[in-house]
């Protein structure tokens, strides 16, 4: 059983990562904290948490934070993360990290795109980029924690197996995303209100959203060379879920059959209890995937073109899930303790 403290618990992600490690057999939460007036104990914050944790949340006191916990999740703003995860590794404390701050190996490119200098450098190379389906191995051994994006874990994971396979132009990726309105963090603005967005959708920083770059330095890598996306962020009038279809054109010399990338795919997350292939003809959809961990894959051969079709919840694959998931790998756990 180990310590766990959540900085950030009353955002959505923090909100998320209560109710699973509540449900975790080898977990408890030993300290609660956020950007708050005053304190006040989770489930006045979150009714339905009452009478299962009673915690109080106050401002993080990081020295108390140390005594209490073993393993720390920032669920925090983006370029907050990086002033206090050197706190708490310094002293010896493991963290998960859920914002971009310890995600991109160059400075510069953190730097453009979340506008603020990188305080962090010397923990930012330790940093192990959190996708258990490329990086299961440095997960195990990990002190620090990147957890991935939710745009990036779809795209990598719809891409990853096709990359490999070195059979499509990789300078014709376009990936034309979807996703629910929590994707942006529970925060007041006029462009998230519900009557702004009901009955909408809208695509925003085309080419420009902040997970643009992620997603090229992580295929880029699978690659060995390197790739940069065409990237359509739209927001759906839902409360969660992203559903992203991504069009590839084949290379002259090797167009493999449909059949054959499902095979390809299935045989590639073969060992993966959260990656879930389609049959051919068949597509995933939301309702399919929130609420729960996996990523839903298809795939549809058009002739010169290949169409990678994939879904996960926003809130736990693309956020609070995947960091339970990289926790249970550290530290040994079965995979799916708390998630399934």
């Amino acid at each position: 059983m180990i310590n766990i403290g959540i900085i950030g618990a009353t955002g959505y992600a923090g909100e998320e990562l209560v109710d699973i490690l509540l449900k975790h057999p080898y977990v408890r939460i030993t300290n609660i904290s956020a950007k708050i007036d005053k304190p006040k104990s989770i489930s006045e914050i979150f009714p339905r948490f009452k009478n299962k944790i009673d915690l109080i949340c106050t401002e993080p006191k990081i020295k108390e934070i140390i005594n209490k916990c073993e393993l720390v999740f920032l669920t925090l703003p983006h370029t907050v993360s990086m002033e206090i995860a050197p706190l708490l590794l310094t002293a010896g404390k493991k963290v998960i990290d859920l914002s971009a701050d310890y995600r991109f190996k160059d400075t510069k490119t953190y730097e453009q795109f979340y506008k603020t200098k990188h305080k962090d450098k010397q923990h930012l190379a330790e940093a192990v980029y959190g996708l258990p389906e490329l990086y299961r191995m440095k997960i195990k051994n990990a002190k620090l924690i990147a957890n991935p994006g939710c745009y990036p874990t779809a795209a990598i994971l719809a891409l990853a197996p096709i990359i490999a396979l070195n059979s499509v132009d990789l300078s014709s990726l376009i990936i034309d995303a979807k996703s629910g309105v929590t994707g942006a963090g529970r925060k007041l603005a006029e462009s998230f209100l519900f009557s702004e967005i009901n009955e909408d959708l809208k695509a925003y920083k085309v080419n420009l959203h902040q997970h643009m770059p992620e997603i090229n330095q992580e295929l880029s890598k699978l690659a060995g060379k390197k790739i940069k996306v065409n990237f359509v962020p739209h927001l759906l009038p839902l409360s969660r879920g992203i559903l992203e279809t991504i069009y590839v054109t084949k290379t002259e010399n090797r167009k493999p059959k449909t059949e054959n990338l499902i095979s390809l795919y299935k045989k590639f997350y073969k060992k993966e209890p959260f990656v879930r292939m389609k049959e051919e003809g068949e597509f995933p959809r939301l309702k399919d995937v929130v609420h729960t961990n996996f990523c839903d894959i298809g795939i549809k051969d058009n002739g010169s073109m290949i169409i990678v079709i994939v879904a996960i919840d926003n809130l736990l694959k693309g956020a609070s899930g995947q960091a339970v998931q990289n926790m249970n790998i550290m530290y040994n756990f079965p995979e799916k303790a708390g998630l399934a």
